[in-house]
């Protein structure tokens, strides 16, 4: 009984395409093209054009398919159109070819530019078929404790905890037990620990902690829909809508979805790559666009892909904080075997990395999920990726792997060419 009240709650939040826009306009979503004075009319047009094209191009999206010219419906016409991509060539055949090597039994690499939303890399494999569908646009993945992430923004921004705040606990540190989380008794074996080191190490019942002393469900439900949970992305291609289901009261269900603990919040790795440009781009939420443009026969433009914002999740301060956390988590956490070589690497010195990482049994693919989720920004750019594998036996690469090789591919070339540089500021 409780499953079927929770899926009538999380559909109150599927919206239909046709009120998404006035939806868009409320919460905020701006265009590059108007920065100053947003025009609603230009949004409503960028929307509806996103729309359309995930839908006429949808097919070969999801079949890891980038058609440079193909025939589709446009205003009512048939067109034969040219397809222009966002997609880094470079950063694209490297993606493909760390799945390859490594061949999970599922897997998806997700890389976006995050002050434009372009994406640079859409990757998908699945080791026993070649042509199975594109893995980056299933929200079927739990989104385990990736969501750390949106616990520790509403803890941050809502309720002025700051990264070195105490969580005492009680119990292990990866399990999560009611009689844990529920009790606020001090013994000489409750553990005391910083947010910072709880979300670096991602201790569930530190978590459950401190949702239970400084949140209230419904600013767990409000920061959730702010990183575009339970809501229509839209992107100019086909994306399935994360879900986040919170309780309604405090307790151990509360305590499990602040952690992370539970399968019913899924999401996709677009919308993990996402969580993490916003992070990265002082709070503020880009939504991804695949195609540069589309032109007609003649070279006419029937669509020109710009930036699209949906205001933001968090002050600058909080996305700094915010930051932290995610860079201990590089540093000292749950990546930083992944991690080691690069953060010594002193070409790299100057870069700014910082991640989550996630762990969960899924069934849609059945098997042992990984999450990485991340950013690495330098005084001029700044981009996320999100990369997750799925086995059902045995683990052939961490997630967080794949995520700092993008990270080396993407900024390698940029510090080798500033090396005097680099090896001067940091003496």
């Amino acid at each position: 009984m409780r499953a079927k009240n929770k899926y009538k709650l999380l559909k109150l939040f599927a919206f239909s395409g046709a009120s998404l826009f006035a939806l868009y306009s409320l919460m905020g979503f701006t265009s590059s093209e108007s920065q100053e004075a947003p025009s609603l009319k230009k949004i409503q047009t960028q929307l509806e054009q996103r729309t359309h094209i995930a839908k006429v191009v949808g097919e070969k999206i999801r079949s890891n398919q980038f058609p440079e010219k193909l025939d589709i419906n446009w205003d009512g016409e048939g067109q034969s159109v040219k397809l222009a991509y966002t997609i880094d060539e470079g950063l694209q055949k490297e993606a493909d070819r760390l799945l390859k090597s490594y061949k999970p039994d599922y897997g998806a690499i997700f890389m976006i530019d995050a002050m434009t939303g372009e994406v640079l890399a859409m990757s998908s494999f699945q080791r026993d078929n070649p042509s199975a569908p594109n893995l980056n646009l299933q929200a079927t993945f739990p989104a385990a404790s990736v969501f750390k992430v949106v616990t520790a923004t509403a803890a941050v921004d809502k309720a002025g905890v700051n990264p070195e705040h105490k969580i005492r606990y009680n119990g292990g540190a990866y399990t999560l037990y009611k009689k844990n989380v529920l009790s606020d008794k001090v013994t000489r074996w409750t553990n005391v620990i910083s947010l910072k080191d709880a979300f670096a190490r991602s201790i569930n019942t530190a978590f459950g902690r401190l949702s239970i002393e400084n949140l209230h469900p419904e600013d767990l439900n409000e920061y959730a829909n702010r990183y575009m949970f339970n809501q229509e992305i839209p992107a100019d291609f086909p994306v399935d809508m994360g879900v986040a289901y919170v309780p309604p009261g405090k307790g151990f269900e509360l305590a499990e979805v602040a952690s992370g603990y539970n399968k019913t919040n899924r999401m996709s790795p677009v919308q993990g790559a996402m969580i993490a440009a916003a992070v990265a781009n002082g709070g503020q939420v880009v939504v991804p666009y695949l195609f540069n443009s589309i032109e007609d026969e003649k070279g006419s433009a029937l669509y020109q892909g710009s930036t699209l914002t949906n205001g933001t999740i968090m002050t600058k301060e909080s996305a700094a904080k915010v930051r932290q956390l995610m860079e201990q988590t590089v540093v000292a956490g749950t990546s930083r075997r992944s991690f080691r070589p690069i953060v010594r690497d002193r070409k790299f010195r100057e870069i700014e990395m910082g991640g989550k990482t996630g762990h969960l049994t899924g069934d849609n693919p059945r098997g042992r999920v990984d999450w990485f989720v991340g950013y690495a920004l330098d005084d001029e750019r700044k981009i996320a990726v999100a990369a997750i594998t799925v086995n059902k036996k045995f683990w052939t690469v961490k997630s967080a792997h794949l995520g700092q090789s993008m990270f080396r591919k993407y900024f390698g070339p940029i510090v080798s060419n500033q090396k005097g540089r680099v090896i001067s500021s940091a003496k």
